[in-house]
């Protein structure tokens, strides 16, 4: 077990995209979340006091929790320096990075030395069976994007929180190192070999209640070339009875890939349709979900307005306004 309360690692996130594991512990557990420890030439800031280790140590901050989400999920030798610090101050350290805490010696050394506890959370600890499209009962929701970090996870949360508040019998499944750190179980989906990876969805959304769901934490995009894979295995692992799909209006091209532009909605739409369809033949599109969080409230209102108009599907933002109508979709079907 990881111990609480945290104090949430941002290093030197070059932006507040690259502390999306942070917010993410912040915005739905801030019971768990003391503080955050920023680098020099830190961009990011998830609205957390900011404190030196002493300090968080002295409030009761258990575990540092390394908050950020950078592309290969590296440890960067930046960060060293507070890591060893913070095993020397009595910190137990939690990641969800594929650059494994284990697989380091200073930490290692560091933590022998002071009694203190690695977590590595993106680890597969399970046999995972290679996936063999049986239909399963129960139902299945998953978020699909436009793009990696558009608000997938968010999206299934907030219509696991809604659909709870309505009665409804519902499970928030989560695929990876955030939402694994936010509900304490999962699969950590791209950590998975690759024959298994649908295997491992299908293992995590097992038979249920006709009338259970299952929301589904997506991962990747379809039109992502570094991460369509993973997105693919939850589509056909997932047989999802239900696709949202996720959207941040304001990039101008994929992120990582800037010679890359930015798929439409309708493009995604078709897009992940007819795939969902080979593992589900009744799949239907029933949502949109956008990420506003870097408009105003006005542009947003008018986005989301014209968005519903164009695409005939309720448009949410659904941790700004909540998920009840995307959840009211889903009782339609």
């Amino acid at each position: 077990m990881i111990e609480t309360p945290y104090l949430l690692f941002l290093g030197d996130a070059p932006d507040q995209l690259a502390a999306k594991v942070a917010q993410g512990i912040r915005d739905w557990r801030p019971e768990h979340a003391l503080g955050q420890l920023r680098m020099e030439g830190c961009k990011a800031d998830v609205g957390l006091p900011d404190m030196t280790l002493e300090e968080a140590r002295a409030a009761g901050a258990k575990t540092l929790v390394i908050g950020v989400a950078n592309r290969g999920g590296v440890i960067s030798p930046a960060w060293k320096k507070v890591l060893v610090a913070a095993l020397e101050e009595g910190f137990d350290l939690a990641s969800g990075l594929h650059n494994l805490l284990r697989d380091e010696p200073d930490l290692v050394a560091a933590t022998r030395a002071h009694g203190r506890q690695l977590h590595d959370v993106r680890v597969p600890t399970v046999a995972y069976p290679i996936a063999n499209g049986r239909k399963r009962s129960g139902k299945r929701c998953l978020a699909v994007g436009t793009d990696c970090s558009v608000g997938k996870m968010y999206t299934a949360l907030a219509m696991d929180r809604a659909a709870k508040a309505r009665g409804m019998k519902s499970s928030f499944r989560a695929t990876g190192q955030t939402g694994i750190l936010i509900t304490g179980e999962g699969v950590p989906l791209d950590a998975v070999v690759a024959d298994f990876m649908a295997g491992a969805v299908e293992w995590l959304t097992p038979d249920n209640d006709d009338d259970h769901w299952d929301m589904i934490e997506g991962q990747g995009s379809l039109f992502h070339i570094s991460f369509s894979g993973v997105t693919m295995a939850l589509i056909h692992g997932g047989q999802p009875d239900a696709l949202i799909l996720a959207h941040e209006p304001t990039r101008t091209h994929l992120r990582g890939l800037p010679e890359h532009p930015v798929p439409s909605l309708e493009a995604l739409r078709d897009l992940a349709l007819p795939l969902a369809r080979i593992a589900n033949p009744r799949a239907q599109v029933v949502g949109i979900s956008v990420n506003t969080a870097a408009m105003g409230e006005d542009e947003a209102l008018s986005y989301l307005e014209s968005v519903e108009r164009r695409m005939g599907l309720p448009t949410v933002d659904p941790f700004r306004q909540g998920a009840e109508r995307l959840v009211e979709a889903l009782e339609a079907i």
